[in-house]
């Protein structure tokens, strides 16, 4: 007769597989320094199913439960790591913004050019684009989930305007920053002017991004810069 096996509780998550999953403390570093190191492959398989079960299901019809399945791990994994629905799902879509880096080509236009090519070919990607207006949408109705949305996804990929002015500031094509406010004020209406131009042409009104395209943009968005060294 099989030995009977301790019960569920807080500090015990359900069996899987018949074994028993090792707890976690809320203090994740001291836990993770004692126990079983947190998995990398795991996480990108969560998040994977994320984007996948998202873009499948929609929002309202995306449970944690069905990522679990999708990626292959226990629910009590999954809460772990996310306590809720929205934080995986930002979390989700960030990790598609990481993989944006901003050259250094050795010019400012070739250096925008790139970037906005490459933001375009992740936003053609289907699951970007099923995964950002759902969240999107979402984010309307839900302020809480808007600001983390900005904090998670839009504020981090805002380092690629300030690498892109660093470089262009070191090769001598821009001034230099004699006022930080001001600075700081002027990244963010770039970012925004770039970030949302490409969206719309991508996401509302469905036209593709060319090469020329992109350079006639690139033409607009450094023309009316008075700090541009000619």
């Amino acid at each position: 007769m099989p030995a009977p096996q301790p019960p569920v509780t807080p500090d015990r998550p359900a069996a899987r597989d018949g074994l028993p999953e090792a707890p976690e403390s809320p203090d994740s570093t001291t836990a993770r320094a004692k126990g079983r190191p947190r998995s990398a492959a795991a996480d990108r398989a969560i998040l994977d199913a994320t984007r996948e079960a998202l873009a499948e299901l929609g929002w309202g019809g995306l449970t944690m439960g069905h990522v679990a399945t999708r990626a292959k791990v226990a629910k009590t994994t999954l809460y772990r790591r996310w306590p809720s629905k929205n934080e995986l799902v930002v979390d989700a879509v960030a990790s598609l913004f990481d993989e944006l880096v901003m050259p250094d080509l050795g010019s400012l236009r070739a250096d925008i050019e790139a970037v906005v090519s490459q933001f375009a070919a992740l936003l053609a990607r289907p699951e970007t684009q099923a995964a950002l207006l759902a969240l999107f949408a979402e984010g309307t109705r839900d302020p809480q989930l808007r600001r983390r949305i900005r904090e998670a996804i839009v504020d981090p990929q805002k380092r690629l305007v300030r690498q892109g002015r660093a470089s262009a500031q070191a090769r001598g094509e821009l001034a230099p920053d004699c006022d930080e406010t001001a600075a700081c004020e002027e990244v963010d209406i770039i970012f925004d002017t770039i970030a949302g131009t490409v969206e719309h042409r991508v996401l509302v009104s469905g036209e593709p991004i060319t090469a020329e395209w992109t350079r006639r943009f690139t033409n607009l968005l450094l023309g009316p810069f008075p700090s541009l060294v000619a």
